[in-house]
């Protein structure tokens, strides 16, 4: 009978047990709160920029083109030199505009004996007026021939230096090409086009930040000085110039990307992009989730300014998790570290706060310790067990 008791004693025991272990796992399994990512909210400056592209020119320059269809019969090598307003620079072939010159001359030349052997001959007054008239006409045409020759001279339009050249002797070139480009080395400047429906935030005075593959890792500026009174209806885009500083690396001719600063905040609160759901971000205190709303400001590749009930270091939920309801209770995967209170980090084109620093996860290890607690209390009570695994999940 002693013995009979003794088993059913053992066998309760390892009922309440094995009760107490299934219940400690299925609270370690199932009860915890879920394990989430958290982000801080920072400071850092924003900009809003509208964007552009645009070719750095000199600030006066101008083309060679020529007038007439012609032969090119020479061209000086001249790109780079400084050269003076009326200075040659190319010549058209003018063989048969010269022919026809000394014709006309000749012809001029007959008309003057004509009217001196007229007069000597004592011939009507009104024969000697009409030979007057024909040599007038004459010499209005030796003027139109020595000015359709002058045209196929191409001559510097201004002082400056010849900046670039195109053509070579032999060659026929039209009104349609450029042969030189002669201009001012420097001031430069940057002629961008701006789509109509940004144009309205750009102002004189404004600054420009440019963007060039040649100098990739090189902060240049420019400043907004002038705004074409109308657009492109077809492109519907509005002329900008930019004034490039004197000590630019950029040179004649590069393509650049522009993106004009219209507002500037030094010291705004961004959060990251994925922390916002609905108009709102998910702040953990306490180990709990409270929904704020907020409004967005500027939104960059990474973050987003907001405004709202967010301070600088507050601990959001990243990303958001929109089946965890206000007051659900959470575990923390990343706790950050500490930060200072202004966090600067933004690049040329979008918001670029700083990402909070996260310190390694150790819940492997904490897993671990959890799971020898759960072993070594299959010799303890049901309810040291369940104590143990509240404990346990409260320092948590």
């Amino acid at each position: 009978m002693r013995q009979t008791a003794k088993k059913a004693i053992r066998w309760l025991a390892i009922l309440i047990v094995l009760t107490g272990a299934g219940g400690g796992a299925y609270y370690y399994r199932y009860g915890r709160p879920p394990l989430v990512k958290v982000g801080t909210a920072v400071l850092a400056p924003v900009s809003e920029f509208v964007y552009g592209s645009g070719t750095v020119e000199p600030l006066q320059w101008a083309k060679v083109v020529p007038a007439q269809r012609r032969r090119l019969v020479h061209v000086c090598h001249c790109e780079g030199s400084v050269v003076k307003r009326g200075q040659v620079l190319g010549q058209q072939d003018d063989a048969e505009e010269t022919g026809q010159l000394k014709e006309l001359e000749a012809r001029h030349q007959q008309l003057i004996r004509d009217l001196d052997r007229a007069d000597k001959d004592d011939r009507p007054k009104a024969e000697l007026e009409q030979r007057r008239t024909a040599i007038e006409e004459s010499s209005s045409r030796i003027s139109v021939q020595k000015s359709r020759i002058e045209t196929l001279v191409l001559r510097a339009p201004m002082d400056g230096m010849v900046l670039r050249r195109d053509g070579e002797v032999g060659e026929i070139v039209g009104p349609t090409d450029v042969l030189f480009w002669v201009g001012t080395a420097s001031p430069l400047q940057v002629v961008a086009e701006i789509n109509e429906e940004d144009i309205m935030h750009v102002t004189t005075g404004q600054t420009g930040l440019l963007t060039n593959e040649a100098f990739a890792n090189q902060a240049m500026r420019a400043t907004v000085s002038q705004i074409t009174p109308k657009g492109d209806p077809t492109k519907k885009s509005f002329r900008v110039y930019l004034r490039l500083p004197s000590d630019t690396p950029l040179r004649i001719g590069m393509n650049v990307e522009v993106n004009i600063i219209f507002r500037e905040n030094p010291s705004a609160v961004v959060v990251p992009n994925e922390a916002i759901l609905g108009g709102a971000v998910q702040v953990v205190r306490d180990g709990e989730v409270k929904r704020v709303p907020v409004s967005t400001g500027v939104r960059g590749s990474r973050a987003t300014e907001v405004t709202g009930g967010i301070s600088p270091g507050t601990m959001l939920l990243v990303p958001a998790r929109k089946e965890l309801a206000d007051g659900a209770r959470v575990r923390i995967e990343n706790p950050p570290k500490p930060e200072p209170a202004a966090t600067r980090a933004a690049d040329d084109s979008s918001v670029k706060p700083r990402e909070a620093d996260g310190t390694a996860s150790r819940d492997g290890d904490k897993d671990s310790q959890i799971d020898q607690s759960i072993a070594s209390a299959l010799s303890a009570h049901m309810e040291s067990i369940v104590n143990d695994a509240r404990r346990e999940a409260s320092r948590q």
